[in-house]
């Protein structure tokens, strides 16, 4: 079974996982949600103008009938009108989706990288004061909040109390003409960067590391070692290979998490007009049609995701390849 195939048959399969997750959100935010009538109604409404508005919310369709519209919607990423914004969510979503992406990349790559590296010189000074300065900073880093850790690099690098290097707030990374501004935008992005990379190497680092020792103790590099295999030669071609299946799988399934999660948080506090903030304000809004499109595409992410997973699987270990076949 060649990689397209494979993928093919994985995207099959994360069919019901979408569909599962989509019916559970479903369930949960619309059809169990709040009535959101009487909300989009001045007071003292006549019967007519609350039956129109039940009509415009889907409310007189049948509970099937409301989740297949979910879904069609999701196929063809036509999520109607924001009831809080009168604006597309599609539209909505394509302007805020590049500006995450612009902002949680670069702290996600240098966070992993970081680890990775923080990891390996951890493992060649096992048990020694190297070893062990790493672990402490990792577990300081796993032990600050990050809305904290956000705090403080706000304070210390973008505000008069600190060095007042960085805009406070805001995402203003193009000119007066509409081009995209490399200084601006490192100037508003540094600080949101190093706040994800300082809590990212914490966890990231304790991990990558119990990975490696676990390799470190089998079998396979103590014949290495008795052949006369250099350290880092053992490290690097041995170790570190072996080890990449559980790193993948923590840096593939972190992705949705670090694009909703850490933007949610990074963005409302801010104000980086983003993924993030969008959920934000439609959490607080109770702006079901954002709600509904953030939830089913996070889920696609998660089934896209896997398939890059399995993937890399094969590539790192090819032995994966000949078992599925």
């Amino acid at each position: 079974m060649n990689n397209w195939q494979f993928a093919f048959q994985m995207l099959l399969g994360g069919i019901p996982l979408i569909l599962g997750v989509t019916f559970i959100s479903f369930v949960l935010m619309v059809y169990f949600g709040p009535d959101l009538t009487f909300e989009l109604l001045g007071k003292n409404p006549s019967a007519e103008d609350i039956s129109q508005i039940r009509h415009l919310l889907g409310y007189d369709q049948s509970f099937w009938t409301r989740y297949f519209n979910y879904l069609q919607e999701l196929v063809t990423l036509d999520f109607g009108m924001s009831m809080m914004k009168d604006q597309p969510v599609a539209d909505m979503l394509k302007l805020a989706i590049p500006v995450s992406l612009l902002l949680m990349i670069p702290g996600f790559i240098l966070g992993n990288i970081l680890a990775i590296a923080l990891a390996i010189k951890a493992v060649q000074f096992r048990g020694q004061w190297r070893d062990k300065t790493i672990m402490t900073f990792s577990v300081v880093g796993m032990s600050i909040s990050f809305l904290v850790v956000i705090i403080v690099f706000q304070i210390s690098l973008s505000s008069s109390y600190g060095l007042d290097w960085f805009p406070v707030r805001g995402w203003e990374i193009f000119t007066a003409d509409g081009d995209f501004d490399g200084v601006r935008y490192l100037s508003y992005v540094t600080v949101p960067t190093l706040a994800t990379v300082f809590v990212a190497v914490g966890y990231n680092t304790r991990f990558y590391r119990a990975v490696l020792v676990e390799e470190l103790n089998k079998g396979y590099i103590t014949t290495a070692k008795a052949y006369g295999h250099k350290p880092s030669q053992v490290m690097y071609k041995y170790i570190l290979k072996n080890a990449m299946i559980p790193i993948i799988t923590r840096v593939m399934f972190s992705i949705p998490l670090v694009v909703i999660s850490g933007s949610l948080l990074i963005e409302s506090y801010f104000g980086i007009p983003g993924i993030g903030l969008v959920t934000y304000d439609a959490i607080i809004a109770g702006d079901q049609p954002v709600l509904k499109a953030v939830v089913g595409l996070t889920s696609v992410l998660f089934v896209l995701v896997l398939i890059m997973a399995e993937l890399l699987y094969r590539v790192f270990d090819p032995r994966m390849g000949k078992v599925s076949t």
